[in-house]
């Protein structure tokens, strides 16, 4: 079975009034446009060509949930479960309201994600910087009372205590005269090592003036993509998005645990319980050459990149999607049906077509299960 898919674009707050209204060719909404969702999640299913959605296709079986991700803003602050603290988190909370917003599981899978840049610069912030690092760029800060006190909470000999300490402190919401000190110190320093990220935590500050969130984001490792860069984040790995254009992958979870930037409830204790505070970079993988096959060390899904120029050949084992970011592709089946797609759409393909062919020329995402 060969299908046509799309979705309308989500209205998110922090999406783009233009990034993906300019990959597909046409005029802004005049609105936000944060993600387009391509999957059969329950909160909103991908439309079918020629009627239906694509749940009722699948039965809501697909283990992953594959995006276009528009950010002009950051997004909140984030962590994700392993499947066993999910489990456990959602059987713990089964007694309460499925829209409580304060529940923290709604269900119990894990929530492992790849991001790929598809804009010229796509900035995300991912993981915890070493905290040598940290402990020099905090060196740069006029001396508030408020930096002295972080300074003091990341001297420590063992790094992950040190900042799960240092995060659980700004968080607590008894050290708001110490965050605001900081956010001020972040807005008078000046270093040369340190520009790019002093730079983006001042503009994330300037967006969520006060928020505790602003002083972990410092305490992140600023990531820079370029076009067909991705970074894999597991479970327990704080992240936010920040700007740009993306291509997202998921397990197919709802679950979320937020550490700052957003005006959503954030469970400390449950966030401290979870998130992994053992520091270090985040690989950036590259995207070189006509196929780039993403190293995802889970069994939910799979991403490829193609760039598509004139026939390519790839097996289908597995529920399969084709979405296409660029120029002019087409999809041919094993089994004799062919459909273009139009960039920002995709194609939805069962594992009874075997195989699929790609013509054109353009850039396409291949999306599938991954290992077992």
């Amino acid at each position: 079975m060969l299908l046509t898919i799309t979705n309308a674009p989500r209205d998110y707050a922090w999406g783009s009034t233009s990034l993906i209204a300019s990959l597909e060719g046409r005029a802004p909404s005049g609105t936000p446009e944060a993600e387009v969702w391509f999957g059969d999640h329950p909160g909103d299913p991908s439309d079918v060509a020629g009627g239906g959605t694509l749940d009722e296709v699948t039965g809501g079986t697909l283990p992953y949930l594959l995006k276009l991700l528009a950010a002009a803003a950051p997004l909140s602050i984030q962590v994700h479960p392993t499947r066993a603290q999910a489990r456990e988190g959602f059987a713990r909370e089964a007694g309460m309201d499925a829209g409580d917003p304060t529940r923290n599981y709604r269900d119990d899978n894990h929530k492992p994600e790849l991001i790929v840049a598809l804009s010229d610069r796509f900035e995300a912030l991912a993981g915890l910087r070493p905290l040598a690092d940290t402990r020099r760029l905090l060196a740069v800060l006029p001396d508030a009372p408020g930096v002295i006190a972080l300074r003091a909470r990341l001297a420590s000999d063992d790094d992950a205590v040190a900042l799960r300490d240092a995060i659980a402190w700004v968080l607590s919401g008894d050290a708001q005269a110490e965050v605001d000190d900081i956010i001020a110190a972040v807005s008078q320093a000046r270093s040369e090592e340190f520009s790019e990220p002093l730079a983006a935590v001042r503009s994330i500050a300037g967006r969520n003036p006060g928020d505790a969130g602003v002083v972990v984001a410092l305490l992140m490792n600023f990531v820079v993509l370029r076009p067909g860069e991705a970074i894999f984040l597991r479970a327990g790995l704080l992240h936010a998005y920040v700007s740009g254009l993306g291509v997202e992958i998921m397990a197919a979870s709802d679950n979320v645990l937020r550490g700052g930037l957003t005006p959503k409830h954030i469970d400390v204790d449950e966030l401290l319980a979870i998130v992994d505070t053992t520091p270090g970079p985040v690989p950036v993988q590259a995207g070189t050459g006509s196929v780039t096959d993403y190293s995802v060390p889970v069994e939910d899904f799979a991403l490829r990149r193609v760039q598509v120029d004139g026939a390519a050949a790839f097996d289908v084992t597995g529920p399969t999607m084709v979405l296409a970011t660029s120029g002019l592709v087409s999809v041919e089946s094993a089994l004799g049906s062919t459909a273009p797609i139009a960039v920002g759409s995709a194609a939805f393909i069962t594992a009874d077509e075997g195989k699929i062919t790609l013509r054109g020329h353009g850039e396409a995402f291949i999306a599938r299960p991954g290992r077992v």
